[in-house]
């Protein structure tokens, strides 16, 4: 029997894919974007940049899906790995001891410093943080949750409930014992912390929130509470991780030293899909009486591990560090004058503007400008800039020539 591959196949025109994604994946997507005119179908992709299927433009990616591309789109180091690799290896067993997750684990503890030793594999964010919270409630005995107002964790069951009512309203009632409180208010959060909590999960730095930095001494604040009452401090770094804010993990700057760290969509390279729950040995402790008790059938894909460990070689070079920070301060440099306040760390940026819905406006005119960035769901008057950590200097100065042409035009 013979076909044509999948990659050969003809990739199919605006109007039936359009009408297909319409009919058959999410109806509403196609009819918002519409609204938006953002009718943007990602076709080839190299580096820095993507081409739209349709009209043949190209674009950079600064929204990164969230960090999924910090290293851009294909990069060769992690093609490469993983295209010796199945040569070799496919996914593995979970039920099995494998080498790749023992190398992988040993690197990822590594880069805490040995602060957080235990690993545990998964697909998803949604699903780290779910393990994340489940370990907190079996170390403590106790269940309640407490995070913060326009937080986001993930779509899955304690995740989404950690979340945004946005995200979980529309399903029912939310789990009892989650509590949120504003972000950056340590009094809101002392009051709400109590002896039924089980931990304190926050994104170092809120993506969905429109990337507010914390306040000084913020999360050293929110660790000493959560020491002093016998809660598990938990840090979602899953955007603001692995080099996106200028060191291997934000928690580095600030000083704290977190229970449990989430880390994922970069860790695949953009390649093949895998997150870690990486936490300290006290609580790792709690699988060896239940060895068995969680796991993931694709978590820790053998194929994945490669993906992290190409991944970990080019975040962990001599000097990449550095030059994410350079880039940082270039794009700081480079916008300065605009009417706008730069939140930054490293090239985790976003560009608060004057107007409760600028980011919208600023979005479509960026798109139009050659700049894929995106607005804060949860604070649309900031638009989130997450260029590839390894733009050239020139890839560079031309996003922020794009960027200050476009929201010059989008707030005029």
């Amino acid at each position: 029997m013979t076909g044509t591959s999948a990659t050969e196949q003809p990739y199919p025109t605006a109007s039936t894919t359009t009408a297909a994604f319409g009919a058959h994946v999410n109806p509403g997507k196609v009819a918002a974007y519409e609204a938006l005119g953002l009718d943007l179908v990602m076709g080839e992709r190299s580096g820095a940049r993507f081409q739209d299927a349709f009209d043949g433009r190209w674009l950079y990616n600064c929204h990164c899906n969230g960090g999924v591309f910090n290293l851009g789109h294909r990069n060769p180091v992690v093609i490469n790995a993983v295209r010796d690799a199945l040569d070799h290896l496919d996914v593995g067993n979970h039920h099995l001891v494998s080498g790749w997750r023992a190398i992988l684990a040993e690197r990822l503890a590594a880069s805490t410093g040995g602060l957080l030793p235990g690993v545990v594999f998964g697909v998803g964010g949604g699903e780290a943080i779910d393990l994340a919270l489940k370990v907190a409630r079996a170390h403590t005995g106790r269940a309640g949750v407490v995070s913060a107002t326009g937080g986001y964790h993930g779509h899955t069951g304690l995740a989404m409930a950690a979340g945004d009512p946005a995200y979980r309203d529309p399903f029912g009632p939310n789990l009892p014992g989650f509590v949120q409180v504003p972000y950056n208010d340590l009094g809101a959060l002392d009051r709400a912390v109590d002896d039924s909590t089980a931990a304190v999960i926050l994104e170092s730095i809120p993506a969905t929130l429109g990337m507010p930095p914390p306040a000084a001494g913020y999360l050293a604040g929110v660790e000493e509470l959560c020491r002093e009452r016998g809660v598990c401090f938990v840090l979602d770094e899953v955007q603001t991780g692995l080099g996106r804010t200028g060191t291997m993990w934000y928690f580095e700057q600030e000083g704290v030293h977190p229970d449990i760290v989430v880390t994922g969509k970069g860790l695949g390279g953009g390649i093949y899909p895998i997150t870690a729950t990486l936490m300290t040995a006290e609580l790792h402790a709690f699988f060896n009486d239940h060895p068995f008790v969680h796991i993931s059938t694709f978590g820790g894909s053998e194929l994945g591990c490669i993906a992290a460990l190409a991944v970990l070689d080019v975040v962990e070079a001599p000097g990449f560090l550095d030059r994410v920070n350079q880039l940082g301060e270039r794009f700081e440099s480079g916008l300065a004058g605009l009417d706008l306040e730069l939140r930054r760390r490293g090239l985790f940026m976003g560009l608060k503007l004057p107007g409760e819905a600028d980011g919208l406006l600023a979005t479509r005119a960026l798109i139009q400008a050659g700049v894929f960035a995106i607005f804060a769901n949860n604070d649309t008057s900031v638009v989130q800039l997450l260029p590839p950590l390894t733009v050239t200097d020139d890839e560079a100065d031309d996003i922020i020539s794009k960027v200050r042409t476009a929201l010059g035009r989008s707030t005029s």
